[in-house]
């Protein structure tokens, strides 16, 4: 709540799963705190797990969901300082679906 008050728009948030004890429930709880005072959260995947198997991105990203987060951040330790692609790929299809996945990959900028 210190950092709204401080004037946070948004709140960044350890993806659970991504720190020892951080777990989905705990998460959530720092998401509707942050939700009642008007906050967005923001979980992130910053301690190189992006650069993990699919099946553990798949995982984490569910997790993510289920915590009622609005905003999913995967970080850069893959290779030349981006997430692995197929891991991308697999965090966005998880949480949106196959076909929403492809809409927001080719709709235009500019829309």
């Amino acid at each position: 709540g210190e950092f709204v008050k401080a004037g946070a728009d948004v709140v960044l948030l350890p993806a659970p799963g991504t720190v020892p004890g951080i777990t989905p429930e705990y998460v959530r709880g720092l998401v509707r705190c942050a939700h009642s005072l008007g906050a967005l959260t923001v979980t992130a995947i910053g301690t190189s797990q992006e650069g993990a198997d699919r099946d553990t991105i798949r995982r984490i990203a569910l997790m993510c969901k289920m915590t009622g987060t609005d905003i999913h951040h995967i970080g850069d330790s893959g290779y030349l300082g981006m997430a692995l692609p197929e891991n991308i790929m697999a965090y966005s299809i998880a949480i949106k679906g196959v076909r929403h996945t492809y809409r927001r990959m080719v709709r235009s900028v500019n829309r």
